[in-house]
């Protein structure tokens, strides 16, 4: 895998996924998403956990928060989700301020890779996750205009590789001239065209 990205400010995305966490329903927590074999709350528990991981990852604070693969079991979200989800996107995002997190080498998901291909991965990952979550519980989403061009630069980027490997679905056709998140949606491997199912 291969991306080329400068440093970006994380915030405005890590708090447009707080927005739309907390306008989550409770009764909504069970409800499917774009993310196959994923419901509302462990998507949201998946979202914790990356957050976590991509934190100390900018820290380099190597162990097992970096080192399981996020296949290892099916995340969820225990009682204070909300509260928990919100401050560790914040601490997501001021440690990918430091310049460092950025430069040499780190680990997330038992992959070693660069700062500066993490910082890719986290955008990608905030940004493809958000519509996932805006999608299963009707809200509007708007992502940060920077995270969505790094997303959508990570994603052009994959290799042939890396979606055998399972980092990324097989790409989803969506015309030349849609809007860049359905086109980023696309490339992740989902339908832009996915919707909740109605009760």
């Amino acid at each position: 895998m291969t991306a080329e990205t400068t440093t970006l400010d994380l915030g405005p995305q890590t708090r447009v996924l707080a927005r739309l966490a907390d306008g989550v329903r409770e009764d909504r927590l069970a409800d499917p998403t774009p993310c196959p074999g994923l419901a509302v709350r462990n998507l949201l528990g998946h979202l914790t956990g990356l957050a976590v991981a991509f934190r100390d990852a900018a820290r380099k604070d190597l162990g097992p928060t970096t080192d399981t693969s996020p296949e290892a079991s099916v995340p969820d979200i225990g009682p204070g989700w909300r509260e928990q989800l919100a401050g560790v996107l914040g601490e997501l995002a001021d440690a990918w301020r430091e310049p460092g997190a950025w430069t040499g080498m780190t680990r997330a998901g038992g992959i070693d890779l660069p700062g500066e291909v993490a910082g890719a991965v986290v955008a990608d990952e905030l940004v493809i996750h958000g519509w996932d979550l805006a999608r299963a519980t009707g809200q509007e989403y708007a992502p940060d205009a920077a995270a969505l061009r790094a997303a959508y630069g990570l994603l052009a980027a994959a290799e042939e590789s890396d979606r055998d490997a399972g980092m990324f679905g097989p790409v989803v056709a969506v015309p030349a001239d849609a809007p860049l998140l359905e086109r980023a949606v696309g490339l992740s491997g989902r339908d832009p065209g996915w919707s909740r199912p109605v009760r």
